[in-house]
């Protein structure tokens, strides 16, 4: 029987080529095109890895691993992402990746750092400016130092916040009430002594729940 393998990214030409590539090996059982349908995909699959891009919509990659976690699916992840940035990575292995390979790698790569989640080891892409050992260790570091954090739904809230939807929009995706969703927004500044979405979309940026904003008024 062959691994179950499960794509996310927004964009349908980048899963089509990777299924294309990785079928010859794995069962590729499907692609989520936001993170809301990789936790749906996830849930109802159970793929034994989840190759996908940090920046999806509605909820990012990385939330929707927790997620999994938390509901017991134990599919392990590599991110595959544009994105050659020390923090994000740091980030990301502190959640629990398996893989962190950058989207210039060869197909090689992504077959390495499969077969890595599959065993139970890590992978770093090899164009990363650090090695694995430097990354994990300061992301060993980092996760010791107990920085005050936003819980899971508050997440959601922000990102969907700054990724302009509405108050009334991030009710109908959470569901949830729209007076729900504006207190979790409420709460969210307070927290973060903010006083309009530009600042919050500034702070998710910062955070690496999104990359580029949408224009939105304060």
């Amino acid at each position: 029987m062959r691994n179950k393998i499960l794509l996310a990214d927004p964009h349908k030409i980048l899963t089509e080529g990777l299924t294309t590539i990785l079928s010859s090996t794995y069962e590729v059982i499907g692609s989520a095109r936001n993170g809301q349908e990789l936790v749906f995909l996830a849930k109802e699959h159970h793929p034994d890895v989840v190759v996908a891009e940090i920046f999806i919509p509605l909820l990012n990659t990385l939330d929707a691993f927790q997620a999994l976690r938390r509901a017991g699916v134990r599919s392990k992840l590599v991110v595959l992402t544009t994105h050659l940035d020390v923090a994000l990575a740091i980030e990301a292995f502190q959640a629990g990746i398996s893989g962190y390979v950058l989207k210039v790698a060869g197909k090689d790569e992504i077959f390495s750092a499969i077969e890595c989640a599959l065993h139970g080891r890590t992978y770093l892409s090899v164009g990363f400016p650090l090695d694995l050992v430097s990354l994990l260790s300061e992301a060993a570091r980092r996760s010791q130092e107990g920085s005050p954090k936003l819980t899971p739904r508050q997440r959601e809230v922000l990102q969907l916040v700054a990724e302009g939807k509405t108050m009334k929009e991030v009710a109908t995706i959470l569901a949830i009430s729209t007076r729900t969703a504006e207190s979790y927004k409420y709460e969210i500044m307070r927290m973060l002594g903010v006083h309009c979405n530009a600042e919050l979309i500034h702070y998710a940026i910062r955070i690496g729940l999104i990359t580029v904003p949408r224009l939105q008024a304060a």
